[in-house]
């Protein structure tokens, strides 16, 4: 008996159109989901897209766009992107909108007018004189487009945020009252309005990234210069960079000279300068000199290519409350239809049925989450910080543990020079040249550290006349005629008797003793660079109530207590990356919510396992992008504190957007509901909610960092 092979899936993206809420975006998800042959799908409303996960055999493209379309909505044939352009652009469709606006606001002057009419006993003189055939048909036309819908929904066993309003536009015909479900439909069109610029707004962060991505590159072949599409550049090929030019891949550069500004990766505002073996980045500008880059990743795999997808996708990680939301929307429909009912059967109003049908807005419950999470993440993505969903937004606005990772991340990750004691008499540059000499062809990155700091201080070094490694404890060497032995305690025998060296051990450095034909002449003294703006950052996160701050080391007990004590955290040392892994599930077996900063190399694991994973300096480190649940797209811990407050603004943007709209649609159905509310101005209120969560919203994509 032979097995069958497991059926063979494959991840699809498609582009949707006309999506403007996040009730579209659901209706999409479950159009495409009832498809055979579609095992998941996610809907992203910012980035206008559905990823699909399918089995290739079974799946029909076809039959996926026809259920988009039987939703209401429509994939779009994929076209490449043009270029951007440098001047002035007419868009139709942004002056459509600006002329729609314009009249909705004339138009919804004149009918407050009528409002005020009616109050005085004027609106009804007037109503009286157009006969109902022609108010029904002012009905129908003005409201068909979520009619059709609604309808729609219903053959299919749904009911939309809609659907109330539509019986109540039914409802007020009914008894007579057209010109109330004309006013009706007027503020139905005005709240889609309303929120489709709300949604344009979420996604305009996207559409900006997306915008600033290279479309063609200059490339030599055979020794002429091309100019292609970006999509048709192979990995390996040399792309040339002129002053003023976009950088259009990742790539190394094998020529040339030039200042970068990399703010489209980093966020970070200073250019940098690029030279031969330097990394650079596609989206990046080159200025003040030009560069031959050799392509290492390109398109969709170049660094920024992954923050597209990225924040594209961050829409799929939902947070609890918005999850939250999704159900409350699921049962406060047939809620309100259960207090119409009560009220028409207690009160025989059918006014006051009505109005309660059209008061109830359950759009600003589904969009008080998502608009304020995209928001954040857009604006949080242009200052160079990575978040990969609202999920981890909340999970870091509520964090109580603190786990940091120690080279790479609180230090540069080099080791740097910082003693040099001279013995019997030597001058303390002759130390240092007798070491950095004997240190001349050491691989060691404590021999680098001791070459730095001579050529740092100008002095010539001699070439060693003979050179011996020995591993693990240091270099002898022949230099101008005298045998120098540079390396651990365990090389020189007399290291023991040297004072100084237990003094600095303590500090946690590194030391490395120097002999000169056996007689010790000096005592080097080296540690990991701490990051200058560690400690201040550490302080803003105690601030902001991250008390709970711990180092995760593989470094000796004495090197980790050193750094410890001078950061004022606790630590735990000689840790393995399993070791770390087995912290971070410990504190959340406790019920703590753990943020572990690392820099997305060993740490790695830690990372994906704590509740938000932060990468520092991930620009170009797909392990960190991939890994991480927030990366910082360049190494400045400064970031740090700012990310926990963009989280813990954006879950009280969130949270007031829920309570103003609970507390707006309690209020509004009460008051339909006991005859306060008419039905026209039912409808004018039903409206108000999106505004609101838009105005408050929207605070977001203005937010600024601690240091500007």
């Amino acid at each position: 008996m032979t097995a069958s092979n497991p059926p063979h899936t494959d991840r699809l993206e498609l582009p949707i159109a006309g999506m403007d809420c996040a009730e579209c975006a659901a209706h999409v998800r479950r159009a495409i989901a009832a498809v055979p042959g579609v095992q998941s799908v996610e809907v992203l409303l910012a980035a206008e897209k559905a990823i699909v996960q399918a089995e290739v055999a079974q799946l029909d493209i076809a039959a996926v766009r026809a259920a988009v379309e039987a939703a209401g909505y429509s994939v779009p044939q994929t076209a490449s992107p043009a270029p951007p352009s440098t001047g002035v652009q007419f868009n139709a469709n942004t002056f459509t909108r600006q002329v729609l606006t314009l009249l909705a606001v004339i138009f919804g002057a004149v009918l407050f007018v009528v409002v005020l009419g009616e109050w005085l006993g004027l609106f009804e003189q007037i109503t009286e004189r157009v006969p109902w055939p022609l108010g029904w048909l002012a009905v129908f036309a003005g409201g068909w487009p979520v009619f059709r819908n609604v309808l729609r929904a219903a053959l299919k066993r749904q009911v939309t945020s809609h659907t109330l309003m539509t019986v109540g536009v039914l409802a007020a015909l009914a008894i007579g009252e057209w010109a109330t479900a004309a006013v009706v439909v007027f503020f139905m069109r005005v709240g889609d309005y309303v929120e489709s610029f709300t949604a344009e707004r979420a996604r305009r962060a996207v559409k900006d990234l997306t915008a600033l991505a290279p479309q063609t590159a200059r490339v030599e072949r055979d020794g002429v210069e091309q100019l292609v599409p970006l999509s048709e550049v192979q990995v390996g090929e040399v792309v040339i960079v002129r002053p003023g030019d976009q950088i259009p891949v990742d790539g190394e550069v094998i020529a040339g000279q030039a200042t970068v500004e990399q703010a489209a990766i980093t966020g970070e505002a200073m250019p940098v300068e690029a030279g031969p073996g330097a990394r650079v980045f596609a989206a990046t500008f080159a200025r003040l000199g030009s560069l031959r880059v050799r392509a290492t990743h390109i398109g969709p795999d170049s660094t920024f290519g992954r923050v597209i997808q990225l924040v594209e996708q961050a829409e799929a990680h939902r947070a609890d409350v918005q999850r939250f939301a999704d159900r409350f929307s699921a049962w406060y429909l047939p809620l309100v239809a259960a207090i119409a009912a009560l009220t028409f059967v207690f009160r025989q109003d059918p006014l006051a049925t009505a109005a309660v049908l059209v008061v109830a807005c359950s759009c600003s419950i589904a969009l008080a989450t998502p608009i304020a999470m995209l928001a954040s993440i857009g604006a949080a993505a242009r200052r160079g910080l990575l978040i990969k969903g609202g999920k981890y937004l909340e999970a870091l606005a509520r964090a109580d543990v603190l786990l940091l990772d120690k080279t790479g991340t609180l230090t540069l990750g080099k080791p740097r020079l910082t003693d040099i004691v001279p013995l019997n008499g030597l001058p303390a540059d002759d130390v240092l040249r007798l070491a950095a000499s004997a240190e001349r062809y050491s691989e060691h990155p404590l021999a680098e550290a001791v070459r730095a700091e001579a050529r740092a201080r100008g002095l010539p070094l001699a070439e060693p006349e003979q050179f011996e490694a020995v591993p693990g404890l240091g270099v002898r060497a022949l230099v101008n005629g005298s045998a120098v032995t540079v390396g651990s305690r365990r090389l020189l025998a007399e290291s023991s008797a040297i004072p100084v060296a237990a003094s600095l051990e303590a500090e946690g450095k590194t030391l490395l003793f120097v002999a000169r034909e056996g007689e010790p002449v000096g005592v080097l003294a080296a540690a990991d660079t701490l990051r200058p703006e560690v400690p201040a950052a550490l302080e803003s996160l105690r601030a902001l109530g991250l008390g709970h701050i711990e180092l995760l080391t593989g470094d000796n007990e004495r090197t980790a207590s050193a750094l410890a004590a001078a950061l004022g955290v606790r630590y735990r040392a000689n840790l393995l990356p399993e070791d770390k892994i087995a912290v971070v599930k410990a504190y959340q077996a406790q019920g703590r919510t753990v943020v572990m900063v690392g820099d997305g190399v060993n740490d790695a694991p830690a990372l994906a396992q704590a509740d938000v994973g932060v990468a520092l300096g991930a620009a170009g480190s797909g392990v960190a992008l991939e890994a991480a649940h927030l990366a910082l797209m360049r190494e400045d811990w400064a970031l740090v504190p700012e990310a926990v407050r963009i989280a813990r603004r954006t879950m009280g943007v969130v949270k007031g957007n829920l309570i103003f709209t609970a507390i707006y649609n309690v209020a509004g159905l009460t008051l339909a509901a006991f005859g306060f509310l008419p039905p026209v101005l039912a409808a004018a209120a039903q409206s108000l909610p999106d505004l609101g969560i838009l105005a408050n919203s929207s605070r977001l994509l203005r937010q600024k960092g601690a240091t500007d």
